[in-house]
């Protein structure tokens, strides 16, 4: 990756900023993300009180990286996914006879 095609950002993090180069296309999802990060911090915050700062971070950070993998990639449309379960259930059919 070219160094050209990226750009200078400040990111947040437990009030903490971080500067880093990233590419154009890609700040809006990581700025939403730092969000949501930021958000489950003030969570852990809250509902765990007399933790330090680290063990709020990491707490987000385990949170952060389960939900990584069992979250859906993209979300499919509700018509889709009728769709999808009407020909599952004709496969049935056709597989039963």
């Amino acid at each position: 990756m070219a160094s050209e095609n990226l750009i200078p950002v400040n990111l947040v993090v437990a009030d903490r900023t971080y500067r880093l180069r990233i590419r154009a296309d890609e700040e809006q999802a990581i700025r939403l993300k730092m969000k949501e990060v930021n958000e489950k911090i003030v969570e852990f915050k809250t509902g765990f009180a007399g933790k330090d700062l680290q063990d709020y971070i990491s707490m987000s950070l385990i949170w952060y990286a389960t939900q990584s993998t069992t979250a859906p990639a993209v979300e499919i449309p509700e018509d889709t996914v009728q769709r999808l379960e009407e020909l599952e259930k004709e496969i049935d059919k056709a597989l039963a006879s």
